[in-house]
Protein backbone atom coordinates (compact mmCIF):
# COMPACT_ATOMS: atom_id res chain seq x y z
CA UNK A 1 0.00 0.00 0.00
CA UNK A 2 2.64 2.50 0.78
CA UNK A 3 5.15 1.37 -1.97
CA UNK A 4 6.37 4.16 -4.24
CA UNK A 5 6.49 4.46 -7.48
CA UNK A 6 9.73 5.16 -9.25
CA UNK A 7 8.65 6.55 -12.14
CA UNK A 8 7.87 9.59 -9.66
CA UNK A 9 11.24 10.09 -8.24
CA UNK A 10 13.62 13.16 -9.34
CA UNK A 11 11.63 15.46 -11.63
CA UNK A 12 12.55 18.57 -12.14
CA UNK A 13 10.51 21.31 -9.93
CA UNK A 14 7.28 23.03 -11.39
CA UNK A 15 6.12 26.25 -11.15
CA UNK A 16 2.06 27.37 -12.65
CA UNK A 17 1.13 24.72 -9.99
CA UNK A 18 2.80 26.22 -7.17
CA UNK A 19 1.42 29.64 -8.04
CA UNK A 20 -1.12 31.32 -5.75
CA UNK A 21 -4.59 32.03 -7.32
CA UNK A 22 -7.82 33.82 -6.22
CA UNK A 23 -11.06 31.58 -6.18
CA UNK A 24 -14.28 33.25 -4.99
CA UNK A 25 -13.66 35.15 -2.03
CA UNK A 26 -10.31 32.96 -0.81
CA UNK A 27 -6.82 33.48 -1.73
CA UNK A 28 -5.14 30.12 -2.57
CA UNK A 29 -1.14 29.22 -2.15
CA UNK A 30 -1.34 26.78 -4.71
CA UNK A 31 -3.68 25.68 -7.85
CA UNK A 32 -3.84 21.87 -6.27
CA UNK A 33 -7.29 20.54 -5.42
CA UNK A 34 -8.32 17.47 -3.70
CA UNK A 35 -10.91 16.16 -5.35
CA UNK A 36 -14.43 14.70 -3.21
CA UNK A 37 -13.79 10.91 -2.96
CA UNK A 38 -16.50 8.63 -1.48
CA UNK A 39 -15.36 6.40 1.13
CA UNK A 40 -18.09 5.10 2.82
CA UNK A 41 -16.76 5.57 6.39
CA UNK A 42 -19.61 7.07 7.86
CA UNK A 43 -20.72 6.09 11.70
CA UNK A 44 -24.35 3.73 11.62
CA UNK A 45 -26.18 4.67 12.55
CA UNK A 46 -27.27 8.14 11.41
CA UNK A 47 -24.34 8.26 8.49
CA UNK A 48 -22.43 10.64 10.65
CA UNK A 49 -18.91 11.75 10.20
CA UNK A 50 -16.63 11.03 13.13
CA UNK A 51 -12.79 12.00 14.35
CA UNK A 52 -11.56 9.46 12.26
CA UNK A 53 -13.28 11.25 8.96
CA UNK A 54 -11.66 14.83 10.64
CA UNK A 55 -8.07 12.91 11.08
CA UNK A 56 -8.32 11.62 7.06
CA UNK A 57 -9.11 15.40 5.76
CA UNK A 58 -6.60 17.03 8.45
CA UNK A 59 -4.18 14.79 7.19
CA UNK A 60 -4.52 16.34 3.59
CA UNK A 61 -5.52 20.27 4.88
CA UNK A 62 -2.23 21.34 2.67
CA UNK A 63 -4.79 20.66 -0.96
CA UNK A 64 -5.30 24.43 -1.83
CA UNK A 65 -8.61 23.39 -0.67
CA UNK A 66 -10.58 20.53 -0.17
CA UNK A 67 -13.68 19.67 -1.83
CA UNK A 68 -15.73 16.81 0.73
CA UNK A 69 -16.87 13.39 -0.25
CA UNK A 70 -20.29 13.71 -1.95
CA UNK A 71 -23.12 14.59 1.36
CA UNK A 72 -26.77 13.77 0.50
CA UNK A 73 -28.78 16.53 1.02
CA UNK A 74 -31.40 14.32 2.50
CA UNK A 75 -32.84 10.64 3.08
CA UNK A 76 -33.90 10.60 -0.04
CA UNK A 77 -30.76 11.81 -1.66
CA UNK A 78 -28.41 8.77 -0.27
CA UNK A 79 -27.23 6.34 -2.67
CA UNK A 80 -24.33 4.62 -1.20
CA UNK A 81 -24.12 2.54 2.35
CA UNK A 82 -22.06 4.70 4.85
CA UNK A 83 -21.88 7.68 3.16
CA UNK A 84 -22.42 10.72 5.14
CA UNK A 85 -25.21 13.16 5.40
CA UNK A 86 -25.82 16.68 5.83
CA UNK A 87 -29.56 17.00 6.92
CA UNK A 88 -29.40 15.86 10.73
CA UNK A 89 -28.04 17.68 13.83
CA UNK A 90 -25.96 14.71 14.39
CA UNK A 91 -24.29 15.18 10.99
CA UNK A 92 -23.44 18.69 11.47
CA UNK A 93 -21.65 18.47 14.39
CA UNK A 94 -19.94 15.10 13.35
CA UNK A 95 -18.82 17.50 10.41
CA UNK A 96 -17.87 20.27 12.97
CA UNK A 97 -15.32 17.80 13.90
CA UNK A 98 -13.93 17.77 10.71
CA UNK A 99 -14.13 21.18 9.50
CA UNK A 100 -12.32 22.21 12.72
CA UNK A 101 -9.63 19.28 12.26
CA UNK A 102 -8.82 21.51 8.58
CA UNK A 103 -8.83 24.64 10.07
CA UNK A 104 -6.66 23.85 12.57
CA UNK A 105 -3.99 22.59 10.05
CA UNK A 106 -4.60 25.51 7.83
CA UNK A 107 -6.37 24.24 5.54
CA UNK A 108 -9.81 25.14 3.67
CA UNK A 109 -13.14 22.42 3.06
CA UNK A 110 -15.89 22.83 0.59
CA UNK A 111 -18.82 20.40 0.74
CA UNK A 112 -20.22 18.53 -1.85
CA UNK A 113 -23.98 18.63 -1.93
CA UNK A 114 -25.52 15.30 -3.58
CA UNK A 115 -28.35 13.80 -4.50
CA UNK A 116 -28.46 10.86 -6.47
CA UNK A 117 -31.37 10.08 -7.64
CA UNK A 118 -32.37 6.82 -9.43
CA UNK A 119 -28.48 5.32 -8.83
CA UNK A 120 -30.16 4.04 -4.95
CA UNK A 121 -32.40 1.34 -4.20
CA UNK A 122 -35.09 0.91 -1.68
CA UNK A 123 -32.81 -0.69 0.96
CA UNK A 124 -31.38 3.19 1.46
CA UNK A 125 -34.41 4.71 1.21
CA UNK A 126 -36.71 5.99 4.05
CA UNK A 127 -39.89 3.65 4.48
CA UNK A 128 -38.15 1.55 1.84
CA UNK A 129 -39.43 3.91 -1.32
CA UNK A 130 -38.77 3.83 -4.67
CA UNK A 131 -35.38 5.85 -5.74
CA UNK A 132 -36.80 9.42 -7.39
CA UNK A 133 -35.71 10.87 -10.87
CA UNK A 134 -36.95 13.11 -13.87
CA UNK A 135 -38.37 9.70 -15.38
CA UNK A 136 -38.96 6.48 -14.79
CA UNK A 137 -36.13 4.81 -16.60
CA UNK A 138 -33.98 2.05 -14.82
CA UNK A 139 -30.54 2.11 -14.63
CA UNK A 140 -28.04 -0.19 -15.54
CA UNK A 141 -25.83 -1.83 -12.61
CA UNK A 142 -26.08 -2.49 -9.02
CA UNK A 143 -26.59 -0.20 -5.60
CA UNK A 144 -24.36 -0.91 -2.64
CA UNK A 145 -26.34 -1.67 0.30
CA UNK A 146 -25.96 -2.78 3.75
CA UNK A 147 -27.33 -6.00 4.25
CA UNK A 148 -29.01 -7.66 7.30
CA UNK A 149 -25.68 -9.06 8.55
CA UNK A 150 -24.22 -5.04 8.23
CA UNK A 151 -22.30 -5.97 5.08
CA UNK A 152 -21.93 -3.92 2.04
CA UNK A 153 -23.93 -6.04 -1.10
CA UNK A 154 -24.28 -5.07 -4.71
CA UNK A 155 -28.01 -5.70 -5.82
CA UNK A 156 -29.30 -4.75 -9.16
CA UNK A 157 -30.97 -1.12 -9.39
CA UNK A 158 -34.72 -0.65 -9.32
CA UNK A 159 -36.88 1.09 -11.80
CA UNK A 160 -36.80 4.60 -9.98
CA UNK A 161 -40.72 6.81 -9.51
CA UNK A 162 -40.75 9.67 -11.76
CA UNK A 163 -41.12 13.16 -9.82
CA UNK A 164 -44.05 14.94 -9.92
CA UNK A 165 -43.88 18.81 -10.74
CA UNK A 166 -45.38 19.63 -7.82
CA UNK A 167 -42.30 17.56 -5.88
CA UNK A 168 -39.67 20.34 -7.09
CA UNK A 169 -40.13 23.46 -4.93
CA UNK A 170 -39.19 20.05 -2.41
CA UNK A 171 -36.38 18.92 -3.91
CA UNK A 172 -35.11 22.41 -3.75
CA UNK A 173 -35.70 22.59 -0.38
CA UNK A 174 -33.62 20.01 0.08
CA UNK A 175 -30.47 21.72 -1.20
CA UNK A 176 -31.30 24.99 0.41
CA UNK A 177 -31.58 22.75 4.06
CA UNK A 178 -28.17 21.22 3.15
CA UNK A 179 -26.57 24.57 2.45
CA UNK A 180 -27.11 26.34 5.60
CA UNK A 181 -26.44 23.16 7.46
CA UNK A 182 -22.77 23.01 5.74
CA UNK A 183 -22.40 26.36 7.15
CA UNK A 184 -22.95 25.72 10.59
CA UNK A 185 -20.94 22.74 10.44
CA UNK A 186 -18.53 25.00 9.57
CA UNK A 187 -17.59 24.67 5.76
CA UNK A 188 -15.52 27.56 4.04
CA UNK A 189 -18.38 26.84 0.77
CA UNK A 190 -20.12 24.39 -1.22
CA UNK A 191 -19.84 22.51 -4.21
CA UNK A 192 -23.34 21.11 -5.84
CA UNK A 193 -22.68 17.47 -7.14
CA UNK A 194 -24.25 18.12 -10.79
CA UNK A 195 -22.34 15.28 -11.94
CA UNK A 196 -21.46 11.55 -12.53
CA UNK A 197 -25.48 10.34 -13.17
CA UNK A 198 -26.68 11.63 -10.59
CA UNK A 199 -29.95 13.50 -10.13
CA UNK A 200 -28.73 16.81 -11.18
CA UNK A 201 -27.19 15.07 -14.32
CA UNK A 202 -30.18 13.15 -14.67
CA UNK A 203 -31.91 16.23 -15.55
CA UNK A 204 -29.94 17.43 -17.56
CA UNK A 205 -29.19 14.23 -19.97
CA UNK A 206 -31.32 12.78 -22.66
CA UNK A 207 -30.74 9.80 -21.88
CA UNK A 208 -32.82 10.11 -18.57
CA UNK A 209 -34.57 13.09 -18.78
CA UNK A 210 -38.26 12.28 -20.85
CA UNK A 211 -39.96 14.72 -19.17
CA UNK A 212 -42.71 17.22 -21.54
CA UNK A 213 -43.18 19.45 -18.50
CA UNK A 214 -40.91 22.69 -17.80
CA UNK A 215 -38.18 20.47 -16.99
CA UNK A 216 -37.60 18.59 -20.00
CA UNK A 217 -37.53 18.95 -23.70
CA UNK A 218 -34.73 21.68 -24.74
CA UNK A 219 -31.98 22.30 -22.55
CA UNK A 220 -32.82 24.93 -21.08
CA UNK A 221 -35.49 23.36 -19.18
CA UNK A 222 -33.51 20.57 -18.54
CA UNK A 223 -30.92 22.88 -16.46
CA UNK A 224 -33.69 24.23 -14.68
CA UNK A 225 -33.55 22.32 -11.62
CA UNK A 226 -29.73 22.96 -11.53
CA UNK A 227 -30.31 26.70 -11.61
CA UNK A 228 -33.02 26.66 -8.73
CA UNK A 229 -30.23 24.55 -6.75
CA UNK A 230 -27.73 27.25 -7.73
CA UNK A 231 -29.70 30.27 -6.70
CA UNK A 232 -31.14 28.28 -3.35
CA UNK A 233 -27.61 27.55 -2.32
CA UNK A 234 -26.52 30.94 -3.39
CA UNK A 235 -28.61 32.71 -1.27
CA UNK A 236 -27.17 30.95 2.14
CA UNK A 237 -23.47 31.15 0.89
CA UNK A 238 -23.23 34.09 -1.70
CA UNK A 239 -21.44 33.20 -5.31
CA UNK A 240 -18.31 33.46 -4.36
CA UNK A 241 -18.29 30.37 -2.36
CA UNK A 242 -20.42 28.34 -4.39
CA UNK A 243 -19.10 25.65 -7.08
CA UNK A 244 -20.57 23.64 -9.66
CA UNK A 245 -19.25 19.67 -10.64
CA UNK A 246 -20.08 18.84 -14.07
CA UNK A 247 -18.93 15.93 -16.10
CA UNK A 248 -19.73 16.35 -19.85
CA UNK A 249 -19.27 13.17 -22.02
CA UNK A 250 -18.90 10.82 -19.02
CA UNK A 251 -21.47 7.47 -19.61
CA UNK A 252 -20.74 6.73 -15.50
CA UNK A 253 -24.37 5.43 -13.88
CA UNK A 254 -25.74 4.35 -17.33
CA UNK A 255 -25.91 8.07 -18.48
CA UNK A 256 -25.61 10.08 -21.73
CA UNK A 257 -26.73 12.83 -23.90
CA UNK A 258 -27.75 12.92 -27.70
CA UNK A 259 -25.79 16.31 -28.39
CA UNK A 260 -23.61 16.92 -25.08
CA UNK A 261 -21.57 19.67 -26.77
CA UNK A 262 -25.24 22.02 -26.94
CA UNK A 263 -26.26 20.90 -23.72
CA UNK A 264 -22.57 21.53 -21.80
CA UNK A 265 -22.00 24.14 -23.80
CA UNK A 266 -25.18 25.99 -22.77
CA UNK A 267 -25.04 24.88 -19.51
CA UNK A 268 -21.41 26.18 -18.85
CA UNK A 269 -22.60 29.41 -20.47
CA UNK A 270 -25.48 29.42 -18.09
CA UNK A 271 -23.47 29.24 -15.43
CA UNK A 272 -20.39 31.37 -15.95
CA UNK A 273 -23.37 34.09 -15.92
CA UNK A 274 -23.83 33.25 -11.74
CA UNK A 275 -20.73 34.29 -11.39
CA UNK A 276 -19.54 31.12 -8.98
CA UNK A 277 -16.59 30.58 -7.40
CA UNK A 278 -15.34 27.75 -9.68
CA UNK A 279 -16.62 25.36 -12.21
CA UNK A 280 -15.28 22.07 -11.66
CA UNK A 281 -15.45 19.37 -14.45
CA UNK A 282 -14.78 15.64 -14.54
CA UNK A 283 -12.03 15.58 -17.84
CA UNK A 284 -13.58 13.64 -20.66
CA UNK A 285 -9.87 13.15 -21.40
CA UNK A 286 -9.32 11.07 -18.36
CA UNK A 287 -8.87 8.00 -19.79
CA UNK A 288 -5.96 9.15 -22.26
CA UNK A 289 -4.09 10.81 -19.92
CA UNK A 290 -3.85 7.94 -17.66
CA UNK A 291 -2.49 5.89 -20.97
CA UNK A 292 0.06 8.46 -21.72
CA UNK A 293 -2.13 9.54 -24.99
CA UNK A 294 -3.41 12.82 -26.39
CA UNK A 295 -7.04 13.28 -26.16
CA UNK A 296 -9.57 12.15 -28.90
CA UNK A 297 -11.04 14.59 -31.28
CA UNK A 298 -14.34 14.79 -29.51
CA UNK A 299 -13.29 15.46 -25.91
CA UNK A 300 -10.69 18.10 -27.24
CA UNK A 301 -13.68 19.99 -28.36
CA UNK A 302 -15.30 19.46 -25.09
CA UNK A 303 -12.79 20.65 -23.14
CA UNK A 304 -12.18 23.80 -25.21
CA UNK A 305 -15.75 24.23 -25.47
CA UNK A 306 -16.06 24.30 -21.15
CA UNK A 307 -13.07 26.58 -21.25
CA UNK A 308 -14.41 29.28 -23.78
CA UNK A 309 -17.97 29.34 -22.64
CA UNK A 310 -16.82 29.67 -18.57
CA UNK A 311 -14.52 32.39 -18.10
CA UNK A 312 -14.68 32.11 -14.44
CA UNK A 313 -12.15 29.90 -12.40
CA UNK A 314 -12.21 26.42 -14.02
CA UNK A 315 -11.29 23.00 -12.13
CA UNK A 316 -10.36 19.69 -14.00
CA UNK A 317 -9.85 16.40 -12.36
CA UNK A 318 -9.15 13.12 -14.06
CA UNK A 319 -6.35 11.26 -14.94
CA UNK A 320 -3.74 13.88 -14.12
CA UNK A 321 0.01 13.18 -12.70
CA UNK A 322 2.17 16.04 -11.77
CA UNK A 323 3.74 16.69 -15.11
CA UNK A 324 0.50 16.30 -17.33
CA UNK A 325 -1.63 18.98 -14.44
CA UNK A 326 1.66 21.28 -15.03
CA UNK A 327 1.57 21.14 -18.91
CA UNK A 328 -2.54 21.79 -18.79
CA UNK A 329 -2.52 24.98 -16.57
CA UNK A 330 0.57 26.22 -18.50
CA UNK A 331 -1.37 25.55 -21.85
CA UNK A 332 -4.59 27.62 -20.17
CA UNK A 333 -7.05 24.83 -20.95
CA UNK A 334 -7.89 24.55 -16.69
CA UNK A 335 -6.93 27.42 -13.60
CA UNK A 336 -6.68 24.64 -11.05
CA UNK A 337 -6.25 20.67 -11.23
CA UNK A 338 -8.37 18.34 -8.77
CA UNK A 339 -6.57 15.07 -7.43
CA UNK A 340 -8.30 12.15 -6.44
CA UNK A 341 -6.51 8.72 -5.83
CA UNK A 342 -3.11 10.20 -5.47
CA UNK A 343 -4.69 12.27 -2.73
CA UNK A 344 -5.85 9.17 -0.85
CA UNK A 345 -2.33 7.90 -1.19
CA UNK A 346 -0.22 10.48 -0.29
CA UNK A 347 -1.88 13.05 2.38
CA UNK A 348 1.31 15.31 1.42
CA UNK A 349 0.65 15.26 -2.24
CA UNK A 350 1.59 19.17 -2.93
CA UNK A 351 4.95 18.83 -0.83
CA UNK A 352 5.63 15.47 -3.01
CA UNK A 353 4.64 17.43 -5.95
CA UNK A 354 6.94 20.27 -4.96
CA UNK A 355 9.76 18.15 -4.41
CA UNK A 356 9.35 15.98 -6.97
CA UNK A 357 9.34 12.77 -4.62
CA UNK A 358 8.03 9.23 -5.09
CA UNK A 359 4.43 8.73 -4.58
CA UNK A 360 2.83 6.24 -2.50
CA UNK A 361 0.24 3.38 -4.24
CA UNK A 362 -3.07 3.43 -3.19
CA UNK A 363 -4.85 0.21 -2.26
CA UNK A 364 -8.26 -0.07 -4.31
CA UNK A 365 -9.38 -3.17 -1.42
CA UNK A 366 -9.84 -0.20 0.94
CA UNK A 367 -11.45 2.27 -1.03
CA UNK A 368 -14.94 1.73 0.60
CA UNK A 369 -15.81 1.00 3.92
CA UNK A 370 -13.37 -0.30 6.79
CA UNK A 371 -11.60 1.80 9.76
CA UNK A 372 -8.22 3.21 9.01
CA UNK A 373 -6.40 1.20 7.31
CA UNK A 374 -6.26 2.59 3.52
CA UNK A 375 -8.07 6.19 5.15
CA UNK A 376 -5.41 7.76 7.49
CA UNK A 377 -2.12 4.83 7.62
CA UNK A 378 -1.02 6.35 4.94
CA UNK A 379 3.00 7.97 5.08
CA UNK A 380 3.90 11.25 4.43
CA UNK A 381 7.49 12.50 3.16
CA UNK A 382 7.77 13.29 7.06
CA UNK A 383 6.77 10.01 8.82
CA UNK A 384 9.12 8.04 6.21
CA UNK A 385 11.60 10.15 7.65
CA UNK A 386 11.14 9.03 10.80
CA UNK A 387 9.04 11.99 12.05
CA UNK A 388 5.92 10.67 14.08
CA UNK A 389 2.89 11.08 13.22
CA UNK A 390 0.39 14.09 14.58
CA UNK A 391 -1.98 12.39 17.05
CA UNK A 392 -5.79 12.03 15.64
CA UNK A 393 -8.74 14.19 17.81
CA UNK A 394 -10.61 12.12 20.16
CA UNK A 395 -13.52 10.29 18.74
CA UNK A 396 -16.45 11.95 20.71
CA UNK A 397 -18.82 10.15 18.35
CA UNK A 398 -17.75 6.55 19.06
Amino acid sequence: MSTSTPADAAKPPVKLLFEPIRVGRYDLPHRIVMAPLTRSRARQPGNVPTALNACYYAQRASAAFIVSEATQVSMQGQGYAWTPGIHSREQVEGWRLVTDAVHEEGGRIFLQLWHVGRISHPALQPDCMLPVAPSAVKPAGEAFIENERGEGELVPFVTPRALQIEEMPYLVRQYFRGARNAMAAGFDGVEIHAANGYLLEQFICSSTNKRTDEYGGPVENRARLLLEAVATVTEVWGKDRVGVRLSPLSAFNDISDDDPETTFGTIAGMLNDEDLAYLHVVNPATAALEKGEEPDARAANMLRLMRERYRGRLILAGGFDRDTAEAWLRQGKADLIAFGRKFIANPDLPERFRLGAPLNRDDPTTYYGGGAKGYTDYPTLAQERGEQPKPCVDDRWR
